[in-house]
């Protein structure tokens, strides 16, 4: 069904773009408009010119809540039937700070900074109740953009990136069984990956005069394991997005991501599964299909031209998970980013 969807969307959307660029097929792609940029979630999703440099910075709210079995939702009883401790809820927050620099046309080079901060609160078996904290500098990306082509309004490019683990896999707290000494906290309350892992991707954009379309294929891969003996599962994310151009300052967009995340590989010895759903990793991994609403604002001219400021309030539409977990709820990301040479 996911797959349909996506499908769907991507056939009328480049249909409409066809339609839009009859007329214009010798004008190229152009960054210069408010729908030049994807949805504000999307990284990676666009290249600069010879020389130029653009900074940005994105704040992201995910949460978390209730719990979901394969498809169905789950009740905090259903968790501890099998596990002493459930968690019930995740809020996260998390800061993103990037850059992108430009030695060629062809070449757009990028890295990215995060700092992260979760809360997670908890229900035992016994009826009480407690909330464990993490937060910290999370794992820095590098990559690099190449672009194949930019004419008849339409443009494709290439990233490949790797992720240097920076962000600790080892972060505790005191929870009622360890007080008043701190335990690790489980594999979703850790900051990093622990490992050096490669991010690919390849974007298309097709730009009509009013209309505009953006496809997205990303993968990230994991390899060996990380310093407790274990690597998150593979992440493969298919993006489609559609924007409409209301004004030249501002444009809405809508979009659709089908996501597959593996199981975490491998069990961190200082973690017991039978304790917490969080500690076991057959509670990992699932496929979503999620979606999102958002607007770009851009300012053309004066002193802030190429300044950018974007919106987006996403949401899962279906949700199939490996084993027990927290059923993804909300995201908002909210992000500034301004271009200059």
């Amino acid at each position: 069904m996911k797959i349909y969807i996506s499908t769907i969307l991507t056939m009328v959307t480049l249909a409409l773009c066809a339609q839009e660029t009859n007329s214009t097929n010798i004008e190229k792609w152009s960054a210069g408009r408010p729908d030049g940029h994807a949805p504000i979630p999307i990284m990676g999703d666009h290249m600069h010119g010879k020389g130029e440099w653009m900074f940005s910075y994105r704040y992201m709210y995910m949460n978390m809540e209730d719990l979901k079995q394969g498809s169905d939702d789950a009740s905090f009883d259903d968790a501890l039937a099998n596990y002493m401790v459930t968690p019930t809820q995740m809020p996260m927050n998390m800061h993103m700070l990037g850059a992108m620099y430009a030695p060629s046309d062809k070449l757009t080079l990028m890295v990215m900074f995060n700092y992260l901060s979760m809360e997670m609160d908890h229900v035992t078996r016994m009826g009480g109740m407690f909330t464990t904290e993490a937060s910290g500098l999370g794992d820095i990306q590098v990559s690099g953009l190449y672009k194949f082509f930019n004419k008849n309004r339409q443009t494709m490019h290439a990233q490949l990136g790797f992720s240097i683990p920076s962000g600790s896999i080892t972060e505790s707290d005191v929870t009622p069984a360890s007080s008043p000494n701190e335990v690790e906290l489980p594999y979703p309350m850790q900051i990093g990956s622990g490992t050096f892992d490669t991010n690919l991707a390849l974007t298309y954009l097709c730009q009509g005069n009013i209309l505009s379309y953006g496809g997205q294929l990303r993968g990230i891969f994991r390899f060996g394991e990380n310093d407790r003996e274990y690597r998150y599962g593979n992440r493969y994310s298919l993006n489609n997005w559609l924007a409409a151009k209301a004004t030249d300052w501002l444009s809405f967009s809508l979009r659709l991501e089908g996501l597959l995340v593996g199981e975490i590989d491998g069990m961190d010895p200082n973690l017991n599964p039978m304790m917490v759903i969080t500690a076991d990793t057959d509670n990992s991994g699932g496929n979503c299909l999620n979606s999102g609403i958002g607007f770009n604002t851009y300012v053309p001219k004066g002193p802030l031209k190429n300044l950018r400021i974007g919106f987006e309030f996403a949401f899962p539409l279906y949700q199939d998970l490996n084993g027990i977990q927290l059923k993804n709820r909300e995201t908002l990301t909210l992000g500034l980013q301004y271009a200059f040479k």
